[in-house]
């Protein structure tokens, strides 16, 4: 994983939390701590592919 999809990862991030906070929705809560494991995870491996 680069540097730019890592800050592109957490934007995204920020946007869904931020979207959650508009509407409420528990999907958009979901999907933002989920796209958040994922980033960070990526982020601490490098994101190299298995194999």
């Amino acid at each position: 994983m680069g540097v730019l999809a890592f800050f592109a990862g957490l934007l995204l991030t920020v946007m869904g939390l931020g979207r959650w906070h508009e509407t409420g929705s528990p999907w958009w809560l979901a999907g933002s701590i989920a796209l958040l494991i994922l980033v960070l995870v990526g982020g601490m491996t490098g994101g190299k592919k298995a194999g």
